[in-house]
């Protein structure tokens, strides 16, 4: 698949893949997105990372990216009432719904951290969230309609973008599969 001339030269076909060992290259790749390669070569997930512009919408995002919408999955970090957190992955164009999250954890209250307790629970920024490589393996929870396909998600820092095989990551991080949005 064409990623539209956004490869920065900073990929690995495969996670982990040592690139030649090639210094400058590695003092170019921000942190964030080695800890995604890492966590992945050791899962056995094959992550592409690609650099991408900025894009001030969804839609923007996914021309850019040569993209329907619905292939950026958005990897949203939430807490539940016992502090603990678990990642939703949901569709771009979609919403969680709190009610169908709720009964798939099996929990009563469940909220969106502030920006700081998300970057304290992942190790990430907002915008750049994502399981791969998280500071802690929180759960997944994976919308159904995210299977079966190619998709786009955070890389652990801005300005990149990990595409992945969604089944892939399912099985790579033992994710529950369900219908998590609206």
């Amino acid at each position: 698949m064409s990623d539209g001339g956004l490869t920065s030269g900073l990929d690995d076909a495969v996670a982990g893949g040592d690139g030649g060992g090639d210094a400058r290259r590695d003092a170019d790749r921000p942190e964030g997105t080695d800890r995604v390669r890492a966590d992945a070569a050791r899962r056995g997930l094959a992550v592409e990372i690609v650099a991408r512009p900025a894009a001030d919408s969804l839609e923007a995002a996914a021309a850019l990216l040569g993209l329907e919408p619905s292939d950026i999955v958005k990897s949203l970090v939430v807490k539940r009432h016992d502090g603990s957190f678990v990642f939703a992955l949901v569709p771009g164009d979609r919403q969680i719904s709190w009610a169908k999250l709720r009964s798939v954890v099996g929990v009563n209250k469940l909220s969106m951290p502030s920006a700081d307790v998300a970057l304290e629970a992942t190790g990430y920024e907002r915008g750049t969230i994502t399981p791969m490589g998280s500071s802690t393996a929180w759960p997944v929870v994976a919308d159904s309609r995210v299977t079966g396909r190619r998709v786009a998600l955070g890389a652990g820092a801005h300005g990149f973008s990990a595409f992945v095989e969604a089944d892939e990551l399912v099985a790579a991080y033992d994710a529950t599969v369900a219908d998590i949005s609206d």
